[in-house]
C-alpha cells in the first residue's frame, strides 16, 4: 500500500500540492496532456527549481490569458471535468472537491451551492491545481494520504469579499475536525484550495505513520519566509504497519447520581450521533460511592455534539477528553449467501489474511425470527458459508 505523508508545516496550497507531486516523480509533459483532457483553455502550466530557505523544490506556475477567463460555479465547473476523458475515477475525486468546496463557500457567504461564485478558488489556477493533484496522485500510485497537522500562518488576506483574518472563513471551515495551528508567519500560509484538497483525501491526520520512505518531495509556495522553508513536504513509501492507524477522541465522564434506566436512551443517541463506541465501567469513587464510567469513543468533528449530549442527557458537570492512537484490522463487509437467505459478514484481514469473519447478528436474528429455526443454527449456517466461498 503507498501511503504519502502530506507535512504541512509550512501550510498548503493548491499549488503546493501541485509542486510536491511533480518534485516526487510526475513527469510536467504528462501532466499537461492530461489535463488537456479538460479541453480547458487560456493557461500555460511550467514548472521551475527553485530554493526556498535551503531547500531545493519545485514551483508550479499556471500562467493565465485573463482574457480568457469565464465567471465559473459550481455546475460549470463540474460539467467541465464529466465531459473530459479523464479516468472515472480522477473525475469522481475532482468533482468531490469542487461540490465540498461549494458547500463551505455557500455556508460562510449564506447562499445555495449552486450560486457560489467561486472568486479566487474558481479560476483556471485552481482547476488545474485541484485536477492536477488527483492526477498527479493516480500517477505515482499513491493509496493512502495522511496529513500532519496544518499550519495556516497568521495575520490577515485580501479577498474579493474584502480584508479577511487568517486563516479565511472556507480555510476554517474546511479544517474542522482536523488539527491545525497559527503561527508567527504573518501571511496566509493555508489556502482554501489546499486545504479542501488534503482534507479530502486524507484518511487521517497526526504524526508520519510508520512507513518504509522511498521519496521525498517539496513543493514550493510563492514567497520566502524568514526562519523557515516556504515549502510542502511530501513523503511517499510503503507502510510498515500491517495494520491501519488512526486517532480517535475518548470522552469521559464519572456519574454517580443518575437513574441507570436512563443510560439505554443515552448510549443509543450518542451511537446515532456517530459514535464509534460507548461503554459503561462500574467504578468506586471517593467515601466509597458506587458510580458509573461513561466512556464515549469517537472522531474529534464529532466531539461538541457528543459533549453536548452527554450535559443535556445525563447528571455530569464535566467530561474529560483525550486523543488515543488507535491500531485496526483492515475491515469489509461481504454478504453470503445461505440456505436461510443474505447475512452480511464482517470481515478483518491483516496483510490480506482473514483473522476474524463473523455473521452480523441484526441479520441472523431477523432470518431466525422470520424462519423460526434457531439463532445459533443461523449464525453457524453462515460461517460454514463464509469458508466453503473463499
Amino acid at each position: 500500500m503507498t501511503t504519502a505523508y502530506f507535512d504541512c508545516f509550512s501550510g498548503i496550497s493548491g499549488d503546493m500540492t501541485l509542486g510536491a507531486l511533480v518534485d516526487a516523480g510526475v513527469p510536467i509533459d504528462t501532466l499537461r496532456a492530461e489535463l488537456d483532457k479538460l479541453n480547458l483553455p487560456g493557461y500555460e502550466i511550467t514548472a521551475l527549481k527553485v530554493v526556498r530557505y535551503g531547500i531545493a523544490a519545485t514551483k508550479v506556475h499556471v500562467c493565465l490569458d485573463e482574457k480568457d477567463q469565464p465567471a465559473r460555479h459550481l455546475p460549470d465547473i463540474t460539467k467541465l471535468i464529466e465531459a473530459s476523458t479523464l479516468s472515472s475515477s480522477i473525475k469522481q475525486k475532482s468533482t468531490a472537491i469542487f461540490q465540498k468546496l461549494a458547500e463551505v463557500e455557500a455556508s460562510v457567504h449564506g447562499t445555495t451551492v449552486d450560486k457560489v461564485h467561486f472568486h479566487e478558488v474558481g479560476a483556471v489556477d485552481a482547476i488545474v491545481d485541484i485536477v492536477g493533484s488527483i492526477i498527479g496522485m493516480e500517477m505515482l500510485g499513491i493509496t493512502t494520504i495522511v496529513g500532519s497537522p496544518v499550519n495556516v500562518g497568521s495575520g490577515t488576506i485580501k479577498t474579493a469579499h474584502g480584508i479577511l483574518p487568517v486563516p479565511a472563513p472556507a480555510t476554517a471551515e474546511l479544517l474542522k475536525g482536523v488539527p491545525s495551528y497559527g503561527s508567527s508567519v504573518p501571511f496566509e500560509l493555508t489556502t482554501p484550495t489546499g486545504a479542501v484538497i488534503l482534507t479530502t483525501q486524507a484518511s487521517s491526520f497526526g504524526p508520519m505513520p510508520q512507513m518504509k520512505v522511498e521519496r521525498i518531495a517539496h513543493g514550493a509556495g510563492n514567497k520566502d519566509i524568514a526562519g523557515q522553508p516556504n515549502v510542502l513536504r511530501l513523503l511517499i513509501g510503503e507502510t510498515a504497519s500491517a495494520c491501519e492507524e488512526d486517532t480517535s477522541i475518548v470522552i469521559e465522564t464519572n456519574i454517580d447520581d443518575m437513574n441507570p434506566q436512563v443510560y439505554d436512551y443515552v448510549i443509543d443517541k450518542l451511537m446515532h450521533q456517530g459514535a464509534q463506541d460507548v461503554y459503561l465501567t462500574p467504578i468506586i469513587m471517593k467515601k466509597g460511592r458506587p458510580a458509573v464510567l461513561l466512556s464515549v469513543l469517537t472522531d474529534a468533528s464529532k466531539t461538541d455534539i457528543i459533549v453536548d449530549t452527554i450535559f443535556r442527557e445525563t447528571t455530569s458537570i464535566g467530561v474529560r477528553i483525550q486523543e488515543k492512537c488507535r491500531k485496526k484490522l483492515t475491515r469489509e463487509i461481504k454478504q453470503v449467501e445461505t440456505q436461510y437467505g443474505k447475512i452480511r459478514m464482517k470481515i478483518s484481514r491483516r496483510n490480506g489474511e482473514v483473522l476474524t469473519a463473523t455473521p452480523e447478528f441484526e441479520d441472523c436474528r431477523k432470518i431466525a425470527e422470520e424462519k423460526q429455526v434457531p439463532l445459533k443454527q443461523v449464525i453457524e449456517e453462515a460461517k460454514n458459508q463464509f469458508i466453503r466461498s473463499r
